[in-house]
């Protein structure tokens, strides 16, 4: 089923223009499902632009897990709070939305890469941590890459972004 944004004035359309809200959030949110009963998840994340996919990680064990070897399907959201313009009844935000297929990543190779992409995202100085990595302490990280297959995007109109 496909819908469509009620409120042109506020779409997001350029490809790139949401990439960029990728790369710059520090969460995503996530909403997992398993057996009709919704799980909904705030992670901090990596953005691979060349992939198309957010990297996060956590532990090998527990309910998240469990929601996602049910079902690997997901739908998320990056959030920048632009905050509340008093007095105008406004809430000032940019978002996109996605969906993808979330992979628990068993390749030590991969892992490490991901990880240096959530560094980097996350991190000001993020090469001095990326130093310091241990490859072999990853082994017992459960890190997940979600493939993104659609994105939308939502942003304040110009005039109110400004007031």
């Amino acid at each position: 089923m496909t819908y469509h944004m009620r409120r042109k004035d506020k779409e997001i359309t350029d490809r790139e223009e949401m990439k960029e809200v990728l790369r710059s959030t520090k969460y995503v949110t996530l909403a997992l499902s398993m057996e009709n009963e919704p799980y909904l998840v705030t992670l901090s994340n990596g953005y691979d632009d060349k992939r198309n996919c957010i990297y996060f990680h956590c532990a090998k064990e527990g309910k998240k897990i469990d929601y996602i070897k049910a079902n690997s399907k997901v739908w998320g959201q990056a959030f920048i709070d632009h905050g509340y313009a008093d007095g105008k009844c406004n809430h000032i935000y940019t978002s996109v939305h996605f969906s993808g297929e979330i992979t628990l990543i068993e390749d030590l190779g991969e892992k490490l890469e991901a990880m240096k992409c959530m560094i980097r995202q996350l991190e000001r100085d993020p090469e001095p941590v990326i130093a310091r990595l241990k490859p072999e302490r990853l082994r017992d990280t459960a890190m997940g890459r979600i493939d993104i297959d659609y994105m939308s995007g939502k942003k304040p109109e110009e005039s109110i972004s400004q007031a």
